[in-house]
Parts: structure tokens; sequence; C-alpha cells
């Protein structure tokens, strides 16, 4: 009768291994895996791009409606339920986050925050960080598709992620939390 062996359990990542991970990757530990995902192609790239502009312009100076009273950072990495998170987007209110700390990572949860899908991250963005991202409190995330041209917006409630509305094409949006203003989706998929 063969006997079976017990195989070494893989050890958990660190932070010294996101540190290690090459300049060219987008390093990220998500239950105690590190996954490496390259930088974004061009699709992604401007729905991305496009969206921190469109916010930042808006929330972040505000125009002439002086909305204002948003941090809106690009890739920011957050530490967060144990897990090392770089979201494409992530937003802030002011009165919870008055001045950027100096720090190389944050630890208090956004507010809002945005995953530009690619078929690479697709999965892990939603299998994966989702549920972390509810875990952590974060009461809004939008996931952007520049394939199929489509917004997702998701608001957590005492029972999870509600997916509360899904936009697509060049139409113009009102999604919560920015609902205040209308974000023309076409801006997003120019090329």
């Amino acid at each position: 009768m063969l006997s079976r062996m017990a195989l070494p359990r893989k050890k958990p990542a660190t932070y010294d291994d996101v540190l290690a991970a090459p300049e060219h990757l987008v390093a990220e530990i998500v239950d105690d895996e590190l996954y490496l995902s390259p930088r974004p192609a061009s699709p992604h790239a401007m729905a991305h791009s496009a969206l921190l502009a469109e916010l930042w312009t808006e929330f972040g100076f505000g125009r002439a409606g002086n909305r204002g009273g948003w941090v809106i950072l690009t890739e920011p990495e957050l530490h967060l339920v144990g897990q090392i998170m770089v979201p494409d987007l992530a937003g802030w209110r002011r009165e919870r986050m008055p001045e950027i700390p100096d720090a190389p990572y944050f630890t208090l949860a956004p507010d809002w925050l945005c995953e530009v899908v690619s078929p690479s991250t697709g999965a892990l963005d939603r299998a994966k960080k989702l549920p972390k991202y509810a875990r952590a409190g974060i009461g809004h995330v939008w996931l952007v598709d520049p394939t199929p041209k489509t917004l997702e917006v998701f608001s957590l409630d005492a029972g999870g992620w509600r997916l509360t509305a899904t936009h697509e094409g060049d139409t113009v949006v009102n999604a919560t939390p920015f609902e205040a203003f209308g974000l023309h989706l076409t801006r997003l998929w120019a090329r």
C-alpha cells in the first residue's frame, strides 16, 4: 500500500514579494497569493485616463458648480482587510481624507473605486477583489469594461454588493456616488 506524502504548503505571499516584483508589472496580494498583472493595453489605458480626467476635473478641483470635495487617485496601493490591492482609480471624500498622507500605501478604505476590466484581470477583479472591497466597507465600486463599452455600478448594502445600474455604449450617465455629474461614456471609449 502506498502512503501519501504531505506536500509542502505554499508559503503565503508577503509585502517583500510585492516590493521585489518587476516595475513593469502591478503586484497585488489577495488571499495570500501574489498576482502580477501587465500594464494595460490602449483601450484600458484610455478608459482609465479619460475617467480620471472627467472625475478629477469635476470633483477634485470642482468646476463652476464647485462640487470638489474628493481626493481621486490613480492606482493607489491599498492595504485593507489583510490584502494588498491596486485598483485603477480610488476616491476618498475630503471630509474623510482632508490631506493625502505621505505614505507608500493607504490603510484608509476609499469611499469609491473603479476597476477597468481587462482580459487578464477580469476574473481577479470580480471573483477575488470585489468581496474584499465589500469587507473593507467601500461604499461604491465601478467596473468599466472598454471592450463591450460597459459601466457597471455597484453599491454596498447590508447584504453585500447590489448592482444598481449597467450602462453601455455612448450614453450620458449619472452614476453614484457622482450622480450630480453627467458622465459622457463616449469619452471613455474614444481612440
